[in-house]
């Protein structure tokens, strides 16, 4: 037998294929999951730690080359992707000059938006700022409007931490696995 098409072969036997489609996988979690810190159809730190939980418990805590240490790392820079996610665009609304009903509609509307998809995640914290400003802290609608554009800011500097955060992510695991252990 030709010995390109044997190794061929032979790279579908039972280990390598197993470390390669381990390896593809985690790969695909860690590309999409960055891709997710910016897109809000994928949830972008959470296949990242899924990538990393997956590559551990899979290869074997001593063969991953990943510390527990590693791992608490990351578990902390996923936590603050998620407390950034849900307060940025209320941070972003009260440094523009929201009141405390601006903050709740903020919160209240990216609660009610994850039910209504991606363009929910997008237009509900803003409806809710807009909304909670005229009805319950009775601004006039130029103000509630400086709110409002707040919350975009702050949406937007939350996507610049949430991507700092997943390269952090990325980068620990990489550092880990390949340079530390």
């Amino acid at each position: 037998m030709n010995p390109v098409i044997a190794a061929f072969f032979d790279s579908f036997s039972g280990d390598s294929f197993y470390a390669g489609t381990l390896w593809a996988v985690v790969i695909i979690l860690m590309v999409g999951g960055f891709l997710g810190t910016f897109l809000p159809v994928l949830p972008g730190t959470t296949l990242i730690l899924g990538g990393t939980f997956l590559f551990y418990f899979t290869m074997g805590r001593e063969a991953s080359g990943l510390a527990w240490q590693g791992l608490v790392f990351i578990g902390v820079l996923y936590l603050l992707s998620i407390l950034l996610d849900w307060v940025s665009g209320a941070l972003g609304a009260k440094w523009f000059g929201s009141s405390k009903w601006g903050i709740i509609g903020a919160i209240a509307g990216g609660i009610i938006g994850l039910f209504f998809g991606l363009p929910g995640l997008i237009i509900g914290p803003i409806v809710g700022v807009f909304a909670f400003e005229i009805f319950f802290a009775k601004k006039e609608i130029k103000q509630a409007s400086n709110s409002t554009f707040g919350t975009v800011i702050g949406g937007i500097a939350g996507i610049f931490g949430r991507v700092i955060l997943a390269l952090g992510m990325i980068g620990w695991f990489i550092g880990d696995v390949f340079f530390v252990n």
